[in-house]
């Protein structure tokens, strides 16, 4: 593990492993960065992966008060670690990050996107408009599982009888544990609208890559794809929003290796 130390002071966590052009994975929701090693393993034979816990996660530190500028000074500091230029992927609200990284005009050579989760009018139940509120308030009376539980029934969707089961799997303390974040991520996301504007500033070449098993969500990667400049469109068929790493390993590592071809 190293360390970079953002604008803020904040010091950033990640591994580096691999040979070949920089990448950045950026994870999303209640996880770290463990939840894509997996996936760095397999891209490290033809990249060099940094995998990294984005601020309030893992082994990186959490200077208050919070503020979305942050997440990008982060990447920013990975960027300059990883030689002053980097391909970056995300996945689900990570891709989120990874799109705005680049509007923000970061020194992004390529990025790939799994499943950005912004919601199209009348695809789906919308998000509350107090979610980000909601979780302030399960945080402040320390219901971190709570946090957790609401993520998954208003953002990602799942039907509460389906997680309340989920409490007692093993990987639940883990999610608990980093529920403050989703706080961070409600406050990227807003109400999760498709910030049309924002996104045609991405010049880089980009994939947006779907499993076709959501149609609410495959809906948005059509309507992401239609607005960028330079982009390929690809489908994992059957693959779930918690896509197996051996599923989209070659698809990254053919799209970021192609760059230096």
């Amino acid at each position: 593990m190293d360390k970079v130390i953002s604008q803020d002071g904040t010091a950033i966590a990640y591994d580096r492993i691999g040979q070949g052009p920089a990448m950045i994975l950026i994870g999303a929701g209640p996880t770290d960065r463990s939840a894509n090693a997996p996936l760095a393993e397999l891209l490290a034979k033809d990249l060099t992966v940094y995998n990294y816990d984005r601020r309030g996660r893992g082994d990186s530190g959490d200077t208050a008060p919070y503020a979305v500028d942050r997440e990008f000074e982060d990447i920013e500091a990975l960027i300059t670690a990883a030689g002053g230029s980097a391909h970056l992927y995300g996945t689900s609200g990570g891709g989120i990050i990874a799109l705005e990284a680049a509007a923000r005009g970061l020194a992004v050579d390529r990025l790939a996107v799994w499943e950005v989760p912004y919601i199209l009018p009348g695809t789906r139940t919308p998000v509350p408009a107090d979610y980000r509120e909601q979780l302030v308030a399960l945080l402040a009376e320390g219901r971190r599982g709570d946090m957790c539980e609401l993520f998954l029934t208003a953002a990602v969707g799942i039907p509460a009888e389906f997680v309340a089961p989920m409490r007692d799997f093993p990987g639940w303390p883990a999610m608990e544990a980093v529920a403050h974040t989703l706080i961070y991520d409600a406050t990227i996301t807003g109400d999760f609208s498709l910030p049309a504007d924002r996104l045609t500033g991405v010049t880089a070449p980009t994939l947006v890559i779907d499993g076709e098993t959501i149609p609410w969500i495959s809906s948005t990667a059509q309507a992401v794809a239609d607005l960028l400049p330079d982009v390929r469109r690809a489908t994992l068929t059957g693959q779930p929003h918690n896509v197996a790493p051996e599923a989209i390993a070659p698809a990254l590592a053919a799209f970021f290796t192609e760059a230096t071809a």
